[in-house]
């Protein structure tokens, strides 16, 4: 029995000893990759280079001079002859309204001076015959004057005749009056014969420059008043894209800056940076930025979406490959390798692009920065191979 229960014991002996070799094996391995191994790494140094300066916004396509055309009176549209997308010249008729009321008003305005032409040459008829009178009366005076100091007539001929003159004088005064009335009322209706032709002139709606109609919002049968918009247009020579720069950058834009426009299509088009909003998005603190095609699209539609690039110059500094940024605590940096062991570097960054982005802040052009440093932990043995920079 004594010797069955030896065996036993020997027996339970043999995996515990395997459990504590495993043990020992583990933490020593653990040791050597810690402590002891060094994970090679390829590293990389910042070289002295130049990024350009992209700032993009998206945005929609606007015109700098829109204009609406409206009803001044209240008319029927009878005819339109413009729509969507039309090109058109300045002084093209665009639309008709009915203008019979406002044909017979100026009619009526015109008969009247035509009664009027007639009544001032009748005044100024009567003129002549009134200073005819006056001269005549004047003349009768005057001999009357004479025969009376000679004695060859009476004093009450001499005044009858002076009487003569005196109404004769008058009714030349009175005669000029209502002339002179009929030229004010002649006055008067070439003012309403004016307005009358303006007011009918309303119902030609033309267009008031070069464009393209973007919008025509009147049918013929429809009755549009003073106000109602009836077409709308713009001059593809102003169109911009009216995008949304952050304030952190928009101090680099100027105007006249090298700029490429993205249209919805796909297609790209050179432009310019031609104006900078003075007032700030409280909400977005964003400014708008205005940035003009060089050459317009041939097909184009107002509030079109767009995404504009700016190309602001370029930056200098330290160069390293986009794939060395890593992040770590919340914190954007690089793992450097000093004295054999990785050890994280927070930087701040300028502009990049797909590959390389320059570094401002946080790196020197002797230090070693692993070049993909997803899997290093900070602390970590490693030892590093240059690659170009």
């Amino acid at each position: 029995m004594l010797a069955l229960g030896d065996q036993n014991m020997k027996t339970n002996r043999i995996p515990i000893a395997l459990l504590a070799f495993a043990v020992l094996a583990a933490a020593a391995f653990g040791v050597y990759r810690g402590f002891l191994h060094a994970t090679p790494v390829q590293t990389v140094a910042a070289r002295q280079g130049a990024m350009p300066v992209r700032i993009t916004g998206p945005g929609t396509v606007q015109a700098r001079i829109p204009v609406t055309l409206g009803a001044r009176v209240t008319a029927t549209v009878t005819a339109v002859h413009a729509d969507h997308g039309d090109s058109v010249k300045r002084g093209q008729l665009l639309a008709q309204l009915d203008d019979r009321d406002l044909s017979a008003k100026r009619a009526s305005v015109t008969g009247q001076q035509d009664t009027l032409q007639r009544n001032a040459k009748a005044a100024r008829a009567n003129i002549v015959k009134a200073q005819a009178d006056v001269d005549l009366a004047r003349s009768k005076k005057r001999r009357d004057a004479e025969l009376f100091a000679t004695g060859y007539l009476s004093q009450a001929s001499l005044d009858a005749s002076d009487a003569a003159l005196r109404a004769a004088e008058a009714n030349l005064d009175n005669t000029k009056e209502t002339f002179a009335a009929r030229e004010a009322e002649t006055g008067t209706l070439s003012q309403e014969a004016r307005f009358a032709d303006a007011v009918l002139s309303f119902t030609r709606i033309a267009a008031p420059m070069d464009g393209v109609i973007i919008q025509r919002l009147a049918e013929v049968g429809s009755t549009v008043v003073p106000g109602s918009p009836m077409f709308r247009m713009v001059d593809p020579a102003t169109l911009w894209v009216a995008t949304r720069i952050d304030e952190s950058v928009v101090g680099r834009v100027r105007p006249g800056m090298p700029a490429s426009i993205r249209l919805r299509t796909g297609e790209v088009l050179p432009g310019k940076v031609a104006r900078i909003a003075r007032q700030s998005d409280a909400a977005t603190r964003e400014l708008e930025v205005n940035v003009a095609f060089d050459v317009p699209p041939e097909r184009f539609a107002i509030d079109q979406e767009a995404e504009v690039t700016i190309h602001a110059g370029e930056d200098k500094g330290l160069m390293l490959p986009i794939g060395a940024l890593v992040q770590y605590q919340g914190k954007q940096g690089v793992m450097i390798v000093r004295d054999g062991r990785a050890q994280f570097q927070a930087v701040e960054t300028g502009a990049a692009d797909t590959a390389t982005v320059l570094v401002r802040k946080g790196v020197a052009a002797e230090d070693a920065v692993i070049a993909a440093p997803q899997s290093v932990k900070p602390g970590m043995r490693v030892r590093g191979s240059d690659t170009p920079g």
